[in-house]
């Protein structure tokens, strides 16, 4: 535990640098307050957007539902696969994964972005903060209500992956099963890590611990490979939607996606005696 702690200590006082810094920033990431009355406003935004979808909207709704139900089809081959042996369950990364997706390690770094913002004024770090509360606090109200009325039963039940107890009482863990809540607070944490990160190898490593946490929580039989799947989802979509009302506006909204693509080029290139067409996707 020491260890975590050390390394967070030191994400606090120089991770700072590994991110976009103000003469760098976007005029409308300048321009944001994020004080509790955007807090406020953005999130009541967030609560409208179902009645703001469209049909593509629900599609990838759909999408979303189909894929969780594939996945649960694969639920018991994929636990008996990680669930041979328990030799590694104190392992460095396998504990590393699951205080990644814990709450408190969450409002830690919220604090030190937040201490680091208020005493240098670095806009980054506040954007950051602010960021990490919405993805964190949207994720943990979806997942949980989820949880609550779906009532999955867990893997160490042993009952299969087909139980369910809707409805069930709120303190009954055992039955709170999908949407995975550790795997969602650590893909909206680490989603909003890497939208902000600066280099392009930090963007990448910041899904590190995310992963570690979804083949954790698996591991652990704490949850099924689809409660993961679902969860890590939503904290990413989460996420990414808090993100984007921070960053430059889309010039053609028609383009934006909810996976974080803003836009799509497509143009012919001749080389030698070859020819054809590149695409290439903007972020």
């Amino acid at each position: 535990m020491k260890k975590y702690f050390l390394s967070l200590l030191i994400t606090m006082l120089y991770g700072h640098a590994l991110f976009a810094q103000e003469p760098t920033l976007p005029d409308s990431i300048k321009v944001n307050k994020y004080n509790f009355a955007q807090f406020a406003n953005e999130t009541w935004g967030f609560i409208k957007q179902p009645t703001k979808w469209d049909g593509g909207d629900y599609l990838k709704l759909g999408m979303l539902g189909a894929a969780t139900f594939l996945v649960m089809q694969t639920d018991e081959p994929i636990r008996r696969f990680l669930n041979l042996d328990k030799k590694y369950a104190k392992s460095v990364p396998i504990e590393f994964g699951d205080v990644w997706g814990e709450l408190y390690f969450t409002e830690i770094l919220f604090g030190g972005f937040s201490i680091y913002a208020l005493y240098s004024g670095d806009k980054t770090s506040h954007k950051i903060a602010f960021e990490i509360a919405q993805a964190t606090l949207y994720t943990f109200l979806i997942n949980g209500s989820l949880k609550y009325i779906i009532g999955r039963a867990r893997p160490y039940l042993e009952q299969g992956n087909q139980v369910y107890s809707p409805f069930s009482k709120y303190d009954n863990p055992d039955h709170q099963s999908i949407p995975g809540g550790h795997t969602g607070i650590t893909m909206a944490l680490t989603t909003v890590l890497s939208r902000n990160a600066k280099p392009l190898w930090l963007k990448i490593l910041a899904y590190v611990p995310a992963g570690l946490s979804v083949i954790g929580r698996v591991y652990l039989d704490r949850h099924w490979a689809s409660d993961v799947f679902f969860g890590g989802a939503i904290g990413y979509f989460a996420a990414t939607w808090a993100v984007d009302q921070h960053e430059n506006p889309v010039e053609d909204e028609t383009k934006k996606s909810q996976l974080g693509i803003r836009g799509l080029k497509i143009q012919p290139y001749i080389f030698g005696d070859s020819y054809g067409l590149g695409m290439s996707l903007h972020f």
